[in-house]
Parts: structure tokens; C-alpha cells; sequence
């Protein structure tokens, strides 16, 4: 008996070849679902070609939020990729590891809860919905005190520093709270606490201090602010209390700084949000919220559901996610524990301090953050008339670097930084690495023709900065006006090219 087969036409061969077929010859939608289907395969490259055009993760230096975690811990987040975790009912082992991290964070910020008692606190998207709550549970109270007193409560007011997160500004735009900000000044990027204490009323509903400036990387005086704040509350019989926004130290002070006061130590912490996704050294989309205790989250704020099982207590502003972070928070708790933490941020802050005497070395700038506080390193142009930070941020980015360039908030607007963060995946090498390029940067715009001397607009402005200066004013306060108008120039000029500070 004969058997035959058919062999496929050489056509099919080729057509499962995603280049050799006609996918990639038809511009990608924008707008409109296509009207048919495409092979699995042939999707899968060309997204893939797409995101070959975005940076390189790892070199992105203006992002505090971790990009690499262990093989383990990835194979772990793909195996409850598809786990809601809201559904406490039907995944009680992943609410419970929920559970766990809340209290090993209380635990690690002091925290005053007996032993074996569940601390108060929840897992969220990041530091931005953490504020968001913990903002809402002290804009509440603070009602609630105001209502029993027979007093008005509409017209609740925050104070923060001018170098606050924008989720504060969101917080106080959203939620109708006024939002007092300390301004900052040349030389000093953060709260100023007597000023903060200054500034506090009796509608004020906290003070939010910043362990870890966005900015320079500085730790706020907590302590200093709680001695000033209790003092003020002694004498006027108020209550004021304090929120430690600890997104980014707040996984560092603990390891690196034990001896810092900052946290519930300090009597009016009530409240603590830190972010996972940041030096807790999980991926994107883990923060965390605990409260000192039950008294300090009103009752009326949490939600009640049973329509998922059981009755499941929530206090959330989302509903459904993922289970993934969580778990992966977990597993960063139990597989590096306190000893693997604080050698991973020692080399963060070891390795910062390398890029910090590299920069210097150069003897271009001037360093404006500090030494104790989160890993990073923020300097300026000692002279930006020549070219600005902002050029030597779009130079870097030939060698796939992306370091931000940023002025200071009110009153330091005049002040132009560079800032790069020290993540755990940022090495010796690739900080050795970076000064090289960095002083290749600075050789290749010393050879250039200035960008800002042949603008008409910023001469103008020296121009008329030194005749309001022919009148014998310090010379010295002439230069730094020119420096002041020429940022504030140039800055209107990038605007559009300005990497924004995470």
C-alpha cells in the first residue's frame, strides 16, 4: 500500500516568519482596534521591537524604584500573576503574607504593639495612595474633633515642606485640604521645623515631615519637629500629630541610621507610609501604611464587603490588583532579612560616596545633597554660564545614561542639580563608569560654542544685570544674579526636555 503526505507550500514556511510576512510591512493601531486577528507571534515582536526605543531600566538613574530582583522572586511574581488579592476569601494564604509584611514593617519602625499583636496597616499601589490614606484618616479626625467642639471643619490645612512628593499636592487638591509650604532656601533643600511648627494652627490636621528628600535626598528633623509640635500643642491645647512620608528612607534609616529617632518612637507619629517598590527592593506597584495604633484610623474609613465570600474589612481608594508585589515583598523580608537589608543599603551608601569624591573631583560642581540620608548624589554647575545642567543631562543620554537635571522649589528656584540614585543594581564599576562619561561630557561642551552667551535673551539679562550693579554692589551678588536670571531663563527654554524627579 502506497502512503502519502502532503507537504506544506513553501508559502506557509515563510508566512511563519513574523519579517517575512505581512505584519510588519502595516503601521502598528494608534486609535482603533484592528478589525482581525494577527499570529501570537507576530504581536509578540512587534510590541517587542517597539519597547527596544525606551531607556534601559538599569540605567535609568532618576527613578528611585528598584529594577532588578532575584530569578526566584520573578518566578514567584509569575505565579500569582493572575491572583486578585482583594479576594481575601478565596486566597487567604496571600491576605495573610499581606498581613505578615504589615507587621514586620510596624515592627522595624517601632511601632508600639505587644508581641504577637497585629499591627494596623495596609498594603497599597505605592507611597502615592498611602499618603492618600493616611491624609484621609487625619483629615477625619480631625473633623470629628472639630464637630464635637462645635467649630467649623471646613477648612482643613496641611504643612509640608516646598520639597514635597506632587502626591501631596494631589492629596490637597483632591481632598480640599489647603496645602502650608515651608519655602526652602539656598543651602537648606528641606523643612525648616521651627517654620513648620510656625506656620501650624488649629485647622492645621498634621505636619508631614520628609525622611528622605526627593530632592537632595536629605532626612527632615522629625525629632526636633515632634519637641517643637508638642510644645505648641501644650500651650494652645491642640493636638496636631505628624505623618513621616518615609517613601524613600524608610527601608534605609532602619539598617544604616538605628540610633535616628523619626518613627512611632516619637509620640506624635501617628502614621508612617514607606514605599516597597523603592528600597524595599520590589518592582513597581508595593507601598505600605501603618498607623500607630487602631485609635488613629477612624472606624468610619474602613469598608465592609461580603459579596467576594465573607466579610472583608478594606480601606483602599482601589479595589482589584494583583497579588504579585505582595508576595514578592514577602520574599525580600524572609530571604534578605534585617542583616541582608543593611548590607545591601551600606553598599548603596558606600558606592554613592565613590560617585560623590568622582564628581568633585572633576571640580565642576558643587555637591548639594548629604551624606546621611537615602543614596544619592545631587550636585550643581558651580558656573552655568557657559552651558547648564540640563545640556549635560541630554549629552549623557548617548551613552544610555538618564540622569535628571531639575531646579528647586520655591524659594530656590535660582538652583539648578543634577541628581543621580544609587540603587542596589548600581555598581562600583557602572559609578566609575559614569564619572568617566560625565568628564567626557564636560570636554565635549568646553569645546562647543556657549548655547547661552549667543541667546539675545539671556545676554540681555547679564547685560542688565551688571549695569544694576555699576552702583557698587558686591560683585559677588552680581555673579549670582546673573546665575539666578540665566537658570530661570534657560529653564524656560528646556522646559519641554526637563526629565521629571520620581
Amino acid at each position: 500500500m502506497v502512503l502519502t503526505t502532503t507537504t506544506p507550500a513553501p508559502e506557509q514556511y515563510v508566512e511563519s516568519s513574523t519579517f517575512a510576512s505581512r505584519y510588519v510591512r502595516q503601521p502598528l493601531p494608534r486609535f482603533q482596534m484592528p478589525k482581525n486577528s494577527m499570529p501570537k507571534e507576530a504581536a509578540y515582536q512587534v510590541i517587542t521591537d517597539e519597547l527596544m526605543l525606551d531607556g534601559n531600566p538599569r540605567l535609568n538613574l532618576a527613578s528611585f524604584v528598584t529594577t532588578w530582583m532575584e530569578p526566584e522572586c520573578d518566578k514567584l511574581m509569575m505565579a500569582s500573576i493572575n491572583k486578585n488579592y482583594v479576594d481575601m476569601d478565596e486566597y487567604p494564604v496571600t491576605t495573610e503574607l499581606q498581613n505578615r509584611c504589615v507587621n514586620m514593617i510596624a515592627n522595624l519602625f517601632n511601632a508600639p504593639i505587644g508581641s504577637g499583636e497585629a499591627a494596623v496597616g495596609v498594603g497599597t499601589v505605592g507611597s502615592s495612595e498611602a499618603i492618600m490614606l493616611a491624609g484621609l484618616a487625619f483629615k477625619r479626625k480631625w473633623q470629628q474633633k472639630m464637630k464635637s467642639q462645635g467649630k467649623p471643619y471646613d477648612k482643613p490645612n496641611i504643612v509640608t515642606g516646598a520639597n514635597v512628593q506632587v502626591c501631596w499636592e494631589k492629596f490637597a487638591r483632591y481632598f480640599e485640604v489647603e496645602l502650608k509650604e515651608v519655602k526652602l532656601k539656598e543651602g537648606y533643600y528641606v523643612m525648616d521645623p521651627v517654620k513648620a511648627v510656625e506656620m501650624v494652627d488649629e485647622n492645621t490636621i498634621c505636619v508631614a515631615a520628609i525622611l528622605g528628600s526627593t530632592l537632595t535626598g536629605e532626612f527632615e528633623n522629625v525629632k526636633l519637629l515632634n519637641e517643637l509640635l508638642t510644645k505648641k500643642n501644650t500651650e494652645t491645647g491642640w493636638d496636631t500629630p505628624i505623618h513621616v512620608d518615609a517613601a524613600s528612607g524608610g527601608f534605609i534609616a532602619p539598617f544604616v541610621y538605628p540610633q535616628l529617632e523619626w518613627d512611632f518612637r516619637l509620640p506624635l507619629v501617628k502614621s508612617i507610609n514607606v514605599s516597597g517598590h523603592k528600597y524595599g527592593l520590589v518592582y513597581a506597584g508595593i507601598g505600605w501604611v501603618v498607623w500607630r495604633s487602631k485609635e488613629d484610623l477612624p472606624d468610619d474609613l474602613v469598608f465592609h464587603i461580603n459579596y467576594l465570600g465573607s466579610d472583608q474589612p478594606t480601606f483602599t481608594l482601589n479595589f482589584s490588583k494583583g497579588s504579585s508585589q505582595i508576595l514578592a515583598q514577602y520574599y525580600q523580608l524572609i530571604r534578605l532579612g534585617f542583616e541582608g537589608y543593611k548590607r545591601i543599603m551600606e553598599n548603596c551608601i558606600g558606592n554613592a560616596l565613590i560617585l560623590k569624591e568622582g564628581i568633585e573631583k572633576t571640580g565642576r560642581f558643587e555637591v548639594v545633597s548629604k551624606d546621611v540620608g537615602v543614596p544619592l548624589v545631587a550636585f550643581a554647575l558651580k558656573d552655568s554660564t557657559k552651558y547648564t545642567v540640563f545640556q549635560i543631562s541630554d549629552a549623557l543620554r548617548k551613552f544610555g545614561w538618564i540622569v535628571p537635571a531639575y531646579t528647586m522649589p520655591a524659594d530656590a528656584e535660582h538652583i539648578a542639580v543634577l541628581r543621580v540614585v544609587v540603587r542596589e543594581d548600581f555598581s562600583c564599576s557602572l559609578a566609575e563608569r559614569l564619572i568617566s562619561h560625565i568628564q567626557e561630557v564636560l570636554k565635549e561642551l568646553d569645546s562647543l560654542p556657549s548655547r547661552i552667551v549667543k541667546d539675545s535673551h539671556v545676554v540681555a539679562v547679564a547685560k542688565e544685570v551688571v549695569e544694576e550693579n555699576k552702583d557698587g554692589e558686591a560683585a559677588k551678588m552680581g555673579d549670582r544674579k546673573i546665575q539666578e536670571k540665566v537658570t530661570k531663563q534657560w529653564r524656560h527654554y528646556v522646559k519641554t526636555k526637563k526629565t521629571g524627579v520620581c
